[in-house]
């Protein structure tokens, strides 16, 4: 029985752990598709005069983009928040330091943002003003380590739905933005709630009829004065349609043309930073192989300082085994010839030659040293 019901146990724990993996995998879909839908629409609203806070597409992009980076994301207080809230500006603020002419500190200096949330929500305007909300998103995610330090496992900016989020980012750089960053929009307090009506589209198919419907089609049919009752509706009707369907074409030529030419743009700015790493390479390489040049030079004259050390070693040797076996009367026990300072002085050229010394040279001692040594070794005779 006990056996029985832990099996049974194990079997609801798979479940409910393949239950929320689900789960999040779900949300993270879900996200996904109407941040997708959300930037589609933002690109076909966009004509000539740019987006602010008063664009309900807008609004809904922002909540959007904010339960994107809120997904999945580490604890709910921190003790560095001034508001008690650990929002996503806390890991963007990390992230996305060492990102050049970055906007996280004018963010922080700004006077009537103290909340954590509403500091994120402002990063969102300004990274979107400044056409950089993608490079930031980008930044981000390769700081894989701060990544993972506030995010758990499954969260979208862990997952490779993170790529396809910089991508749709890169086209909102062909729409202008203008935000107030004062006021009640940028209130931390307020939750930021997604509206999916926009998105949610239902088309009762043709092929689907009730009975009631079914039984009158049938009857319908047997007449030959019968009319269908879904006739063909041509899709554009008089010149206003054939205007207006025109006249939307222009705009997404005009937004396409746009983002052509933001990319553009982009591809020249890393053909130049490219550039300048070829370059800032060149450079390195002929500065290696100088230093290669360099050492191997130095190491030559080494090697041809070591031979001559090492033939004016060999020319000493033989002036002292020359002395030594011409030498046996410096063995007497006479105090003037043989003692240690008639045996130093006589050797005293030959060490010079080899260690040049004087009075106040710490060599002398190594000198006295070997004087003594060979005097000693030649009165054991």
């Amino acid at each position: 029985l006990e056996t029985g019901c832990g099996r049974t146990a194990m079997a609801m724990g798979l479940t409910s752990k393949k239950a929320s993996a689900r789960c999040v995998g779900v949300e993270r879909k879900n996200l996904i598709t109407v941040c997708r839908f959300s930037v589609k629409t933002l690109l076909e609203k966009y004509t000539a005069e740019p987006i602010d806070d008063s664009s309900e597409e807008f609004v809904n992009f922002a909540a959007i983009l904010e339960h994107i980076l809120s997904h999945r994301f580490k604890g709910s207080g921190s003790w560095f928040s001034s508001d008690g809230q650990r929002s996503f500006w806390e890991y963007l603020r990390l992230a996305c330091s060492k990102v050049q002419n970055n906007c996280i500190a004018s963010i922080e200096n700004i006077e009537n943002i103290s909340t954590s949330r509403a500091k994120g929500r402002a990063w969102i305007r300004v990274a979107l003003m400044e056409k950089r909300l993608s490079e930031y998103v980008s930044a981000a995610l390769r700081d894989t380590k701060t990544t993972r330090r506030f995010y758990d496992d499954g969260a979208i900016m862990l997952r490779e739905e993170a790529t396809v989020l910089t991508g749709m980012l890169i086209g909102l750089s062909a729409i202008d933005f203008s935000f107030c960053l004062k006021g009640e929009t940028l209130d931390g307090k307020s939750p930021a709630v997604i509206d999916y009506t926009p998105y949610l589209k239902f088309t009762q198919s043709y092929d689907y009829l009730s009975d009631e419907e079914d039984r009158r089609s049938v009857d319908s049919s047997n007449s030959e004065e019968s009319v269908p009752e879904h006739p063909y509706i041509p899709l554009v009707t008089d010149e206003e349609s054939w205007s207006n369907k025109c006249r939307k074409m222009e705009q997404r030529f005009k937004i396409v043309y746009a983002q052509k030419g933001y990319l553009e743009e982009l591809v020249r700015l890393r053909e130049s930073q490219l550039k300048n790493v070829e370059t800032e390479n060149k450079c390195l390489r002929a500065k290696v192989e100088e230093l290669t040049v360099q050492s191997q030079q130095e190491k030559k004259e080494l090697e041809a300082i070591v031979l001559e050390l090492q033939a004016q070693l060999s020319r000493s040797l033989l002036q002292v085994f020359s002395i030594l076996g011409s030498g046996p009367h410096l063995g007497s026990r006479d105090p003037g010839r043989g003692s240690p300072d008639a045996f130093k002085k006589q050797f005293e050229p030959i060490f010079a030659s080899f260690y040049p010394f004087s009075a106040t040279t710490p060599n002398l001692p190594y000198f006295n040293l070997f004087s003594y040594i060979f005097w000693s070794y030649f009165h054991s005779f």
